[in-house]
């Protein structure tokens, strides 16, 4: 079988990224590795408890991968939330966010009821999108 193991996002600042997603959030350190030979960092946060699944923490990747302008053009995307979007679900919507705000988190929103859930959003330090939400039991006489 297969499974998704980890997701990715690009970050500006590893150690920032880093404290945002285990202190703020309350996540775990699932790998913080150094590849010396290739001057690479490989880290890798996960909520706590769900070792199944985690959130590769990348740095916006320069020469040689990437030309310095195509590198700065990728922050400049990640920093506007065009890196992509983490969708995370919880039990309770107004409880999360009201924990996470006291934790220092600044939503986009305030948990709003939509048609699939009660829902939120924030960013992390470097602008990717993470979403909160609530599901709620879905009625197809809503549709």
């Amino acid at each position: 079988m297969i499974k998704i193991a980890n997701a990715q996002f690009w970050v500006h600042d590893q150690d920032e990224a880093l404290a945002f997603y285990t202190q703020t959030l309350g996540w775990e350190v699932r790998a913080d590795v150094i590849m010396e030979a290739w001057n690479f960092r490989w880290l890798c946060v996960g909520p706590a408890g769900r070792d199944d699944v985690g959130l590769v923490l990348m740095p916006v990747p320069g020469p040689p991968m990437l030309e310095a302008d195509d590198s700065a053009r990728l922050a400049e995307l990640v920093a506007k939330g065009a890196g992509g979007t983490l969708f995370l679900e919880t039990d309770d919507c107004q409880a999360s966010y009201d924990e996470l705000s006291a934790r220092g988190v600044t939503f986009n929103d305030p948990p709003t009821t939509q048609p699939y859930g009660i829902d939120t959003s924030f960013r992390d330090p470097s602008g990717n999108n993470i979403r909160l939400t609530q599901v709620l039991e879905f009625d197809p006489t809503r549709v």
